[in-house]
């Protein structure tokens, strides 16, 4: 999009004076424009200045200085305008054609900035449609005016529909922008906003962002105030200060291009924007109140020097007639771009083509259409003979679009391009009933017309006719067809009867008469009229000397042209039955009114009236039968005759007889020709004319030459001969016939029949003639006359009784016939009963039966049939049934057609594949390659690409996108098939482009060949340094910058450089730059700029002429530059000693001793030794002599230097000479030897160690460890304390590795390093003598010898040793073993306390194991002590014995009777806190031991036993609760308590089901127990699988016998027996001591207090003590007694 500046509509001020809105009418005629001052310009569509008008406030009080106007725009129409003012309220003005204004307005009350609202302009209300929490800056629509967007000031961005049209899109707030955006535009594809960062953002339409253009490092640029979208959508204008940015949508990459922007001096901050909505002008309105008028196009075009078609944005095109200066916008409404336009149709139609659709338009009319048209090659045709309706015939099908319509009309596939053969028929005359009539014509073949209802979009009917058609039309209301064929036959065709007239033969010219259904055609010497076309009998003719030619029709009269000799003579055709008749057919009496009143009063006219009259009352227009019947002046009074204006006969003649009117009613009838009625009147009144009537009617029937009716009058009376005469003189033979067939008298006048055969033969009756045969049993002509008739079924049927032979000939005929008549559906059978197999395909292809013509085509065997392979295979193509027909190309033999087609069909591998199959490789390659190139000639380019690949020719393909300037096509093309040419690709491309000034897109190829310094380059040759700056700026990064900014600064030169420079801040880089060889540049810029660079640029310049050879140029550029120095080292680098002397000793006396030093070197290099240590001597450098005779390995010469003048730096000279001689290595090891003793010989004890130290010999360890000695002894003598440190400290590692430890360690005692010595003993494992040395010499490193020794000892693993070291570390190393018997013997005979350490671990270990018996033995072997840190292990211990399955025997007492020792003896007096566990561990251990004991003696016993398991129910917290009631019911069904064991069974099986389905068991038995509830679920079952099914059995069936009561016995105190807590008190219970049960009477109490028995319970026991002498029984009395505190008075021994 370019902007060109027009004009100046409004003058700007010198201050602040902005102008607030503008706007463009929609009709591009009116543009507005609102000062400061609150005044509206209006301009018209030129820009000229038509009026103006003030606005008002809301209420005058306030004054005119109360309020601004905020925005304001035109109505759809452009009439009136909508003001919208800060005052809350919206004025409408109407604008007229004369610019007179006036106004309304619209209130609003909502006062909120935050609200966005509506107004009704038929209320002239407004409502709010939504509400935000910031105030509105900025408000826009989309290009269809159908949704808005808001912008805020939190930078919220608000989107709202009226009509989404589909899109989907959501509402609501859809973005966030980082600053406020007053400058919002809604595009085509995308939203844009910017603000006062400085930044334009591109959104999609969803809100994300796209793309973000940064101008806040543009010190030029402020804020964004203002912008626009083009109507189009694909352009956006920004407005800013001085400045006008422009944006253009890019489609193909779907991006926003920035085009290059406007910049206006001194235009100051833009503060509003207008586009006309063609897309032709926009309007800049500023702040000093200036508005400007800018042209925007794309690119403009002079068609055939008629039309100026201006580009206004890629969518959207202004076509202007030259002459007429009549413009039309051109838009696609979709947003496709144009590609081209073009003008048709004797210039009054337009035809543009986009990539998806058509767009068409009528200059002439401004109707438009755009309908979806993807892409065809640019091979349609277009005719516009009808001027509503455009015809487009593309690849043989017809499309109709109507103009102003943007869909197509209706599409039909026809080969016949010819508009005389196509009629179109839109809405062309109204009709009555019927709003939408749109009817087409068409032939589908030669001899085939279809008609089509275009509104509904069905088939209207089909004319098959046996000539060929060479015109046709439809009438204006479509009901009517006119056709003629070859043999100027006109036909007639009635669409609703489906009924065909022939009308005329020799027919050279026909014509319907423009607004009738009056037809004029010429026969050859005569004009034929038919004036009623319902009435084809009904013609006019004239005798005409020549020939028609045209027909006019205009002013209220119709001529028909003909040319007579050189003369044209018209023919006035009579306009009153034109005009009126066509009115009334089309039941417009309106306009059959409005053409008589122009008529004078006649006969004729008179007649016209009164039929209008009867044709008003029929239709119920009773203002014009009125107006009708005044003109006849026959006002009906009587009822008859109303009856008969109704045409209801019956109804007059009723009101006849009720009047005895009968002559009346007769006379009616006879005046009405209705005979019948006449004389059924008379019959019924036996009227006495009834004789008369009859021979009245017949006399008159024969007059009139009603022969039929006569003939049925006689036939009536009996009167057979009479009748068929009468018949035959009527020309109804068929009529004779029938009644001669029902006659048999009449069938044996051999006359009279072949009278009535020749009349029906004569009339091409055959059908009825052959029935007539067939009746007098003459059967070969009757099979004749049917085959002629064409009534072949009664001709087999008669055949097949009276000629068999023939019937197989009368199915071929027959066959022939249904396919002359088009029916070839019908003739298939036939033919294949007459063995016609080629005849049975062709009906079958022609009725496009396929499939049958195939399945028949299947079973011959005659070659000539292959033939119809190919007609059959060319449909299946067309429906693109590509297999089939490609297998019936195969069997017909036509593979090539099947490549062809399947190269039609764009499906080149199944085309590549069967080509192979029937053509040579050179062949298939020549056949593709030619058919690519028709392709690309036709411009399909992808299609041929395909053909290209499929011969793997992408060379080719590449030179066709080539050829035809695709170049992204070419990039693509090579990039998927030769990649390593890309960049030679795109560089290539790139100098073509460059070639052809196309800059931009050589640039794009250069940048995709990563050859950014090219497109700087290109840009540089041709001057556009801005886009060379860009690229470098975009691609190079800073350095690439610089260079161009310098280069561009160059070619300007002087102080256009220098501003260009400071613009970039680049001045002293290009100072820099130019000074390395643009020296003339770089002075001139400094002379500008900056001068106290031009010394450095001198040096530079100095040093660049030096390494050009220009010595004496240098020399003086030195001297400028202040840097004489430099010039001597120039000419010392080029042994230039003269000039070197000389200007060392004119400008810097300081070098001279450099250029003698310089020339030393020199001489050195020489070999002139003598004349170098001169020249150094004679420089005061006596060093530099001796370095020079080191470096050249001269050492007598460097000592004697070095001890004449520097005799301080003798014994560095002579280290130097040593480290030299080492590294050359020359002596070895024996060299080593001998220097050193030489060292220690001169008394440099040092040198001596070094060279000891550095001996190294791995095959002599003897003699290294001798020299390493020997190294410490001296540094131990001779030297320093820490020189004799170092070396020891490097001596001793080297020893230890040699396992000399003792050696090592003396040498450290030596110099006191005791805990290195210490180490190295260590080391060795001197154990000893390690102790020993601390001992002795450092005490405190005693324990640290100890402690090593033992990590020694604990990672030898030599346990034994270690315990006479430290017996923890070996308890720790057996425990950590597994050896827990040594640990334990080990530690047993330490204290108490270490023992029961390890007691404990060895416990835990065992409980981890799940050995908890073990655990019991082993503290009962050790005991256990009441350490508060082993709580946990006992009740560990405890819980897993207790829990333990298959304890209930005998043979398990002795573990629970150590398990209660262990309890009483630990616990008890040690764990108060802990007491309830003690006491319940104590019970449930005592209850257990008591089962075990009782389950094996005596019966009594059974019952205590049974109490002792119920009991321990009490402790299920602790004790597994599936185990308890098991074991609880076992023993209460052991002692018969059937009632306990069935309830503690079924809570049994219920924890079972709890454990699998994880539901809580049901505890409602329990209640007012002391039975915990919640109690742990264990992981898995104390019973077997088997036992549990026997308590599932045993619950069952005792639940089924019902023969006990699922309750728990209850005791005296209304409480179940074996709870210890009342249920109604509360009160506890002391638990017996030997079955838990509770205490009530008759107890005995034992000393300790709280310790109680049953009486009855303990007698028992005694008892079974007493009698059975157990030590188990004994065992507990002796348990009781210790922990009762004594037995009671009735005491027991237990000897």
């Amino acid at each position: 999009m370019q902007l060109k500046h027009i004009k100046t509509l409004l003058t700007p001020q010198d201050g602040a004076a902005k102008v607030t809105c503008m706007a463009w009418a929609p009709n591009n005629s009116k543009f507005a424009v609102c000062t400061v001052d609150r005044v509206v310009l209006l301009y018209d569509e030129h820009g000229e200045r038509r009026d103006k008008f003030s606005t008002k406030p809301l209420d005058p009080k306030y004054g005119k200085q109360s309020y601004v106007v905020s925005d304001m725009v035109f109505s759809p129409d452009s009439i009136k305008i909508a003001i919208g003012q800060s005052d809350n309220i919206i004025y409408v003005y109407r604008i007229g054609e004369e610019w007179y204004v006036t106004s309304t307005r619209f209130m609003f009350a909502d006062q909120s900035k935050c609200n966005i609202r509506v107004a009704n302009t038929q209320t002239n209300k407004s409502s709010t449609i939504y509400t935000t929490e910031s105030c509105v800056v900025s408000l826009t629509a989309n290009v269809s005016g159908k949704g808005i967007l808001s912008g805020h000031a939190d930078g919220t961005v608000v989107r709202y529909f009226f009509d989404d049209q589909g899109s989907g899109e959501s509402q609501g707030k859809l973005l966030t922008h980082p600053c406020p955006p007053y400058a919002l535009a809604w595009g085509a594809n995308s939203i844009m906003a910017a603000g006062c960062d400085k930044k334009v953002v591109a959104y999609s339409r969803e809100g994300q962002v796209l793309q973000n253009f940064d101008y806040s490092r543009d010190r030029s640029e402020r804020e964004f105030t203002v912008a626009v979208t083009s109507p189009s959508g694909q352009s956006v204008v920004f407005g800013s200060f001085d400045r006008l940015r422009v944006f253009n949508w890019a489609p193909r990459r779907s991006m926003w291009d920035e085009a290059k922007p406007k910049e206006i001096s001194n235009l100051y901050t833009i503060t509003s924007l207008a586009w006309k909505r063609d897309g032709s002008r926009l309007c800049a309105g500023t702040l000093c109140g200036g508005v400007e008028l800018f042209d925007c196009c794309l690119r403009r075009a002079i068609y055939k020097n008629k039309f100026e078609m201006t580009y206004v944005g890629l969518s959207q095109v202004i076509i202007r007639n030259l002459s007429s200066g009549t413009r039309v916008v051109l838009k696609s409404y979709y947003g496709y771009e144009v590609e081209e336009v073009k003008i048709m149709g004797k210039d009054r139609y337009l035809v543009a083509h986009t990539s998806d659709t058509l767009l068409l338009g009528d200059l002439l009319t401004s109707k438009l259409s755009e309908v979806p048209w993807p892409g065809s090659g640019g091979n349609e045709k277009f005719f516009f003979e009808n001027e509503s309706v455009c015809m487009i015939f593309n690849a043989g099908e017809l499309s109709l679009v109507e103009y102003s319509n943007n869909e197509i009309l209706g599409s039909v596939r026809t080969e016949f391009m010819n508009p005389h053969l196509i009629s179109v028929r839109l809405n062309e005359r109204k009709q009555r009933g019927v709003e939408d009539n749109k009817k087409l014509a068409y032939l589908i073949d030669l001899k085939t017309i279809a008609i089509v209802d275009l509104t509904a979009g069905y088939n209207l009917g089909t004319i098959s006719h046996d000539s060929k058609i060479d015109w046709l039309e439809l009438n204006e209301t479509g009901r009517k067809l006119l056709f003629r064929d070859k043999k100027l036959r006109l036909n007639l065709y009635d669409i609703e009867s489906r009924v065909k007239t022939t009308l005329l033969t020799f027919c050279s010219y026909v014509q319907w008469v423009p607004g009738s259904d009056v037809v004029v055609s010429q026969n050859r010497g005569n004009l034929c009229i038919w004036y009623s076309i319902d009435s084809p009998e009904s013609i006019t003719m004239f005798p005409i000397r020549g020939d028609i030619v045209d027909l006019m029709r205009a002013d209220g009269k119709t001529e028909v042209i003909v040319t007579e000799g050189v003369n044209m003579v018209g023919y006035s055709l009579d306009e009153g039955l034109i005009e009126f008749g066509t009115a009334t057919d089309d039941g417009d009496y309106d306009r059959a009114t409005a053409f008589l009143e122009t008529l004078e009063m006649s006969p004729e006219t008179e007649a016209m009236w009164k039929t209008l009259s009867k044709l008003a009352l029929e239709a119920r227009q009773l203002h014009i039968a009125e107006r009708s019947l005044n003109f006849t002046f026959c006002i009906f009074i009587f009822e008859p005759h109303m009856a008969m204006l109704d045409k209801n006969f019956k109804l007059a003649e009723m009101h006849y007889m009720e009047q005895n009117a009968i002559d009346e009613a007769i006379e009616m009838y006879q005046e009405l020709h209705r005979w019948d009625d006449c004389i059924a009147v008379a019959e019924a009144k036996s009227h006495p004319e009834l004789n008369s009537l009859r021979e009245n009617y017949y006399q008159w029937l024969t007059e009139t030459g009603q022969d039929e009716r006569a003939g049925e009058v006689k036939e009536s009376q009996g009167d057979f001969q009479g009748a068929v005469n009468l018949y035959l003189r009527a020309g109804l033979p068929a009529k004779a016939a029938r009644l001669t067939i029902s006659r048999p008298e009449i069938c044996n006048s051999t006359e009279t029949v072949s009278r009535i055969a020749t009349s029906l033969i004569k009339g091409e009756f055959y059908e009825r003639a052959g029935d007539l045969y067939e009746k007098v049993r003459n059967n070969q002509r009757a099979v004749e006359c049917y085959c002629k008739g064409g009534a072949f079924r009664k001709a087999v049927e008669l055949a097949r009784v009276a000629f068999p032979a023939e019937v197989v000939n009368l199915e071929e005929a027959w066959g022939d016939y249904l396919v002359q008549q088009k029916q070839m559906d019908a003739a298939i059978n036939h033919f294949i009963e007459a063995g016609c197999s080629l005849k049975a395909i062709e009906a079958a292809i022609a009725a496009r039966q396929w499939k049958k013509a195939v399945h028949i085509l299947e079973l011959q065997e005659d070659a000539s049939a292959e033939k119809y392979y190919v007609k059959i295979a060319q449909h299946y193509a067309s429906v693109q049934d590509y297999e089939v027909a490609q297998q019936l190309f195969v069997k017909g033999g036509h593979i090539k057609d099947a490549v062809d087609m399947f190269t039609t069909a764009g499906r080149w591998e199944e085309a590549h594949k069967l080509a192979v199959q029937c053509m040579t490789k050179e062949e298939v390659g020549d056949l593709y390659i030619s058919r690519a190139q028709e392709l690309e000639e036709d411009g399909k380019l992808k299609e041929a690409e395909r053909l290209f690949s499929t011969l793997d020719r992408p060379d080719l393909t590449v030179a066709m996108y080539k050829k035809n300037r695709m170049f992204d096509d070419v990039i693509r093309v090579v990039g998927k098939h030769h990649p390593d040419l890309l960049t030679e690709t795109h560089l290539h491309l790139a100098k073509e482009l460059e070639a052809e000034s196309r800059f931009s897109e050589a640039e794009h190829h250069l940048m995709e060949a990563e050859e950014w310094k090219a497109a700087v380059h290109m840009y540089r040759v041709h001057d556009m340094w801005e886009d060379a700056y860009r690229v470098a700026k975009s691609h190079g990064g800073a350095a690439a910058q610089k260079q161009v900014a310098f280069l561009w600064a160059k070619s300007l030169g002087g102080e256009a450089a220098v501003k260009l420079l400071n613009k970039f801040g680049l001045l002293d880089y290009a100072i820099e730059a130019a000074a390395n060889n643009e020296f003339d540049f770089a002075f001139d810029l400094a002379r500008l700029s900056y001068k106290e660079k031009i010394p450095e640029i001198h040096l530079k310049h100095a040093i660049y002429l030096e390494d050009e050879g220009r010595f004496p140029e240098a020399e003086v550029e030195f001297i400028k530059a202040g840097k004489p120095k430099e010039a001597v080292f120039m000419y010392v680098h080029n042994k230039d000693w003269a000039d070197a002397q000389r200007v060392a000793e004119s400008y810097d006396p300081d070098s001279v001793s450099e250029v003698l030093v310089s020339q030393a070197r020199f001489c050195f290099e020489e070999k002139d030794f003598l004349k170098a240590e001169a020249f150094l001597l004679r420089a005061q450098r006596p060093e530099l002599t001796v370095k020079f005779y080191k470096d050249a390995d001269m050492w007598s010469d460097a000592f004697r230097i070095c001890k004449e003048y520097l005799p301080s730096k003798l014994s560095v000279l002579q280290e130097d000479y040593e480290r030299e001689t080492s590294k050359k290595g020359g002596r070895g090891v024996d060299g080593l030897l001998e220097q050193a003793k030489e060292w220690e010989e001169s008394g440099e004890y040092s040198h001596a160690v070094d060279c000891y130290l550095k001996v190294k010999d791995e095959s002599n360890l003897t003699l290294m460890e001798k020299c390493w000695m020997k190294a410490a002894e001296l540094s131990i003598k001779f030297l320093s304390g820490n020189r004799a440190t170092e070396v020891v400290q490097a001596v001793g590692p080297r020893l230890a590795q040699l396992r000399k430890f003792n050696a090592a360690a003396e040498l450290y005692l030596n110099i006191d390093l005791i805990k290195e010595a210490i180490d190295t003993f260590i080391d060795g494992e001197e154990w000893n003598k390690a102790k020993r040395v601390a001992k002795e010499l450092e005490p405190r490193y005693e324990n640290y010898v100890d402690q090593k020794y033992k990590e020694h000892l604990k990672n030898q693993g030599r346990v034994e040793s270690l315990v006479s070291v430290d017996v923890m570390a070996a308890l720790d190393l057996y425990a950590e073993k597994g050896q827990w018997e040594k640990c334990l013997e080990t530690a047993s005979k330490q204290n108490f306390k270490i023992l029961h350490k390890y007691v404990a671990l060895y416990a835990t270990h065992l409980i981890k194991e799940e050995e908890a018996v073990k655990a019991l033995q082993l503290y009962m072997q050790h005991g256990a002590p009441p350490n508060p840190q082993n709580f946990n292990i006992y009740k560990r211990l405890f819980l897993d014995l207790i829990n333990l399955s298959n304890t209930a025997g005998p043979e398990s007492y002795r573990m629970w009777a150590d398990l209660r020792n262990f309890l009483l003896e630990n616990l008890i007096s040690s764990y108060c806190s802990n007491a309830a566990f003690t006491h319940k561990s104590i019970c449930c251990s005592n209850a257990a031991f008591t089962d075990a004991l009782s389950s094996v003696y005596l019966h009594f016993q059974m019952s205590v036993a049974a109490k002792v398991s119920v009991s321990l129910l009490r402790y299920t917290e602790l004790i597994r609760a599936d185990k308890a009631f098991y074991e609880a019911g076992l023993a209460c069904k052991a002692v018969g308590w059937e009632n306990m064991a069935f309830i503690f069974f079924n809570h049994f099986v219920d924890l079972c089901d709890a454990l699998d389905d994880g539901r809580a068991p049901d505890h409602s038995d329990f209640l007012d127990t002391d039975i915990p509830f919640e109690v742990p679920l264990p992981t898995k079952l104390c019973a077997t699988d088997a036992q549990l099914e026997q308590i599932r059995d045993w619950v069952l069936m005792v639940s089924v016998e019902n023969r006990l009561e699922q309750v728990l016995p209850r005791d005296e105190r209304d409480t179940y027996e074996a709870s210890l807590v009342a249920a109604n008190t509360g009160l506890r219970s002391l638990p017996c001591v030997l079955t838990g049960y509770p205490v009530l009477r008759n107890k005995i109490e034992f000393p300790v207090a709280g310790k109680a028995a049953n009486k009855e319970d303990w007698n028992k026991f005694l008892m079974a003590t007493k009698t059975t002498h157990s030590p188990e029984c004994q065992d507990v009395l002796k348990f009781l007694n210790n922990w009762c505190g004594g037995l009671p008075a009735t005491g027991f021994s237990f000897h």
